[in-house]
């Protein structure tokens, strides 16, 4: 799973990569501790017109009649999202880009402590999340909310936790958002060999209040 991931980069670079026009209610950057329910910002596509824009993170079923109707719904594995009722309309029709600039996981340490690890591309890039999304209108509502695409872990994170987010390369951005046809959209692979690195960081992360760049540097693992 994903519980918790930064966005370092600025929303004009995030616009000018993902090809999108940026709306005006996007969360602040830098963010260095996102957590769950927190506003994010998402790519969408709209008759082959790419929007980059600002949803809750935690994906409410249309029979929530509350935020707090039922579990919290972050992450939809990709082994099931097609088949839960939650996610069978929004996968088949309202997938989203989570961009990121690194996420953390958890591994269990002696005693069963939390260690806290920080990943992100080994080349600095920005990350695409695959995710999906729905328009939820219950009490308060009406309200955009996501989650990421989760899949089995690959060689970097395996060692850390045995599932990490569905990370999409650029030429796998259309197919994903339906842009090539929604027939083609479902790539449910890990991250390709090579492509992340991990370091262990300060458990100050381990509180959902703890912000500043500071959580991302390397300590001794």
């Amino acid at each position: 799973m994903c519980g918790r991931f930064t966005m370092t980069h600025p929303d004009e670079a995030m616009a000018r990569l993902f090809g999108a026009v940026p709306g005006n209610d996007l969360p602040p950057v830098p963010r260095y501790n996102i957590c769950p329910t927190n506003p994010v910002a998402v790519v969408t596509s709209d008759g082959g017109t790419r929007r980059l824009r600002a949803m809750r993170w935690g994906f409410l079923p249309h029979w929530y009649k509350s935020v707090t109707d039922g579990p919290l719904i972050i992450n939809a594995r990709s082994d099931t999202v097609a088949t839960k009722p939650a996610f069978r309309e929004a996968i088949r029709q309202r997938r989203c880009l989570i961009p990121a600039s690194g996420f953390y996981e958890w591994a269990e340490g002696e005693g069963g402590a939390r260690l806290p690890w920080y990943i992100t591309r080994s080349d600095g890039a920005p990350m695409a999340f695959a995710g999906l999304w729905q328009r939820w209108d219950g009490e308060g509502g009406p309200l955009d909310a996501c989650a990421m695409v989760t899949t089995d872990a690959g060689p970097e994170m395996a060692r850390i936790h045995h599932r990490q987010p569905v990370i999409l390369g650029p030429a796998e951005w259309p197919l994903w958002l339906g842009e090539a046809g929604h027939g083609a959209a479902v790539l449910m692979t890990p991250s390709h060999p090579g492509v992340l690195t991990a370091h262990r960081v300060d458990p100050k992360v381990n509180s959902n209040r703890a912000q500043g760049p500071d959580l991302i540097e390397p300590i001794p693992a």
